[in-house]
């Protein structure tokens, strides 16, 4: 479509009372910045730019090199932001849109659709407008007899008649680039409060005999900006139900989707089954015929084919097709669990590989371990990794018996098809297809309770 984007992202923010830019706290696990952004590129933009202010560094270094920055070092107003973009402007070729950067519930399909309206009316500079059942507070506006915008009209300064209008001013707009040069040039800062208003580009432009139009959006949920943490809320309750709807239509099952949070960049295939009450964090890929249970939370986790994973957590993990994980279990980053594994309950991994059809079903820590195929391990099984200043390895070969409540203290290695007696503290290698004990041997002393008497 090939337009320029400007994101007004310089404020404080100060009713979100946070040591943080209200525009990089998220929505679904995604700054409420980086929702604008890519949504202006879904829609066509070839050039971004974000205008920065307050804690610029911060914001800059969070959204990365994903657009161009421009920092309003004083904030005098959204006229005196844009103008910190000019060379940005100065380079555009075609139309740029005015956007602001605390409306994360914006869609590539109303920029573009506005877009559109701009080029194929003629217009100059079009205003994206809301129609609301309640319009107070909002800068109303008025259309002439053709349809176009005339004037945009402050609550304060409206007559009776004005007051009745519910088409409101959303603070965005598209422009023609050498329009919006020849406004910024003209603009000066003759108010009360001496700062420089991006809608007084219009009342100039309107002078100038240029066309102004007014774009009404179609859901008026888009134009939503947050400025504290309820309106935060409000909107993440919005995008919530956008991000499971796609999911649902998608052919995945969401049981109870109001208890269900899936944030953005999170990969779902048909015919899996999220259950209540399940965390779902950006980064997180899940296979088909899948059920999360209740309580689960995947954070960055690859999840194969016909896993059931119930009332556990996954970090930064992959679990291989067909396997069990849970209940309570904690599978902690850098692990990769093989295919038709059991990880059963209070089961904690870490730093770890797990072989093929391998079982650790329950109370059982295995830390800074590499684990062959088909290993059981009974109950109480423990890796001791760390000796108080470095952590070692353990490494466990094919088809081992690991008796319950076994230590491996590491450095270790277990040989293919090798046998640990129950109760073994083990501090040395075993070879392969030995059985080893390393317990004491159990003493009966004959008639020892009499001798206490």
């Amino acid at each position: 479509m090939n337009f320029t984007s400007v994101i007004m992202a310089a404020g404080m923010g100060t009713r979100m009372k946070s040591k943080m830019p209200k525009v990089i706290h998220k929505v679904c696990g995604k700054e409420i910045c980086r929702w604008v952004i890519d949504a202006a590129k879904n829609a066509g933009s070839d050039k971004v730019c974000t205008i920065v202010g307050h804690r610029a560094d911060m914001v800059k270094e969070i959204l990365g090199d994903i657009c161009e920055f421009a920092l309003q070092a004083e904030q005098k107003g959204t006229g005196h932001a844009v103008m910190q973009a000019i060379d940005v402007i100065k380079s555009a070729k075609k139309e740029v849109v005015i956007l602001n950067g605390d409306i994360p519930l914006i869609t590539a399909e109303s920029i573009k659709k506005a877009v559109n309206y701009h080029r194929e009316n003629g217009n100059q500079a079009t205003v994206i407008t809301a129609v609301l059942d309640d319009a107070t507070g909002y800068g109303r506006i008025v259309r002439g007899d053709d349809g176009g915008v005339r004037k945009i009209v402050e609550q304060k300064d409206a007559n009776d008649e004005e007051k009745k209008i519910n088409e409101i001013n959303s603070g965005m707009y598209v422009f023609d680039s050498e329009s919006l040069l020849y406004a910024l040039e003209k603009l000066t800062p003759n108010n009360a409060q001496g700062e420089y208003y991006l809608t007084d580009t219009l009342e100039i432009l309107l002078n100038a005999g240029k066309k102004v139009g007014g774009y009404a959006i179609a859901d008026n949920d888009e134009i939503r900006g947050i400025n504290d943490r309820i309106q935060l809320d409000e909107a993440e309750k919005i995008m919530q139900k956008r991000i499971n709807e796609y999911h649902m239509r998608n052919g995945v099952t969401i049981r109870n989707p109001q208890s269900v949070c899936i944030e953005d960049d999170v990969e779902i295939s048909s015919d899996s089954e999220i259950c209540q009450n399940v965390t779902i964090k950006s980064g997180t890929k899940i296979g088909s015929d899948c059920v999360i249970g209740s309580g689960s939370t995947l954070d960055k986790a690859v999840i194969g084919d016909g896993v059931n994973v119930i009332s556990s957590v996954i970090i930064e993990s992959e679990v291989g097709a067909g396997t069990n994980v849970g209940p309570f279990a904690y599978i902690r980053p850098n692990c990769n669990v093989g295919s038709d594994v059991k990880v059963g309950d209070f089961v904690e991994l870490k730093n770890s590989t797990i072989g093929d059809g391998t079982k650790i079903s329950h109370l059982t820590y295995i830390g800074d371990s590499d684990v062959g195929k088909g290993v059981n391990f009974g109950c109480g099984t423990v890796t001791v990794n760390y000796d108080g200043k470095k952590k070692y390895r353990t490494v466990i070969g094919d088809n081992c018996f690991i008796g319950c409540n076994t230590n491996l203290v590491s450095p270790v290695n277990v040989g293919d098809g090798a046998y640990i007696a129950a109760g073994s503290t083990i501090t040395d290698d075993i070879p392969e297809d030995n059985l080893s004990i390393a317990r004491a041997r159990q003493v009966n002393k004959d008639g020892w309770k009499d001798k206490r008497k």
